[in-house]
């Protein structure tokens, strides 16, 4: 059992392969323990180089100080950046593909939820989920396609949830929000592919992480958890197992599509 009385993983974490091995691999919102920086250490588990980045400085330079201890500062970087401004998700790119020469994959991790019922929903809380969720997985997704064009290769690959098929309560603006990366994963792939770009997306149930465990009743976590098939939530890191597959040439075909992390797909 966790800390919350929530039943816990009994998975065993899966040793690297190699499988990334000398990819260049960004990720936003990738400071702290939930899905971003488990992404990052499996990539770099699996031989990636890695650009990390997110909004909280001091949060990136404590995890970039981390990961550079257990594999080398010369396979991690780290570069502050709010996927809400252009100007910042611009410099993200540039500083990626100056600094390793390239971006062979892109996962746009960057994602803010929060609850609240539709009645008593400002514009502001509708716009500030929206415009990180939705527009930042934009704003990333075009700057990566932009560097990625010009190499006529590349893999994008974006965090949805199962929220964005799924209905709960007080939560109009996320689910809103993650059924529109969901039609922008697909919509972008058909664009992207004659670059040779791949575009797919993960959609986690439940992912249990120290942030999740402050914005969320113990109550609905014990309710969303008993949903699953398995009893428990997923952790982290094997949402990041999946992200993973999507980055390698084991989904060479796949585009477009949109992979539930879960007991089930809605």
């Amino acid at each position: 059992m966790s800390e919350t009385g929530i039943p816990s993983t009994r998975a065993t974490p899966v040793p690297g392969h190699g499988l990334l091995r000398d990819r260049v691999v960004v990720v936003t919102a990738a400071a702290g323990a939930g899905i971003g920086g488990a992404t990052a250490r499996r990539c770099l588990e699996e031989g990636a180089r890695v650009v990390i980045s997110d909004a909280h400085e001091r949060r990136l330079d404590r995890s970039l100080a981390d990961l550079e201890r257990e594999f080398g500062a010369e396979s991690v970087a780290a570069v502050p950046c709010d996927v809400t401004s252009e100007g910042d998700v611009r410099a993200l790119f540039a500083v990626a593909a100056e600094r390793f020469g390239r971006i062979d994959v892109t996962v746009n991790n960057a994602g803010l939820g929060g609850t609240a019922d539709l009645v008593e929903m400002t514009d502001e809380q509708w716009s500030r989920v929206l415009d990180v969720t939705l527009g930042g997985t934009m704003r990333c997704t075009r700057a990566a396609l932009r560097v990625m064009r010009e190499q006529g290769h590349g893999v994008i690959v974006n965090n949805a949830s199962v929220i964005g098929w799924r209905a709960q309560r007080g939560q109009s603006h996320y689910a809103a929000a993650k059924a529109g990366v969901m039609a922008l994963t697909r919509c972008a792939a058909l664009e992207a592919a004659e670059y040779g770009v791949r575009i797919n997306a993960v959609a986690p149930s439940l992912a249990m992480h120290p942030h999740l465990v402050k914005v969320t009743s113990e109550e609905l976590l014990t309710e969303l958890t008993r949903r699953e098939a398995y009893g428990r939530y997923a952790e982290p890191w094997e949402v990041a197992n999946v992200i993973v597959f999507l980055a390698t040439d084991y989904s060479s075909y796949m585009t477009g599509e949109v992979v539930a992390v879960s007991s089930q797909h809605p």
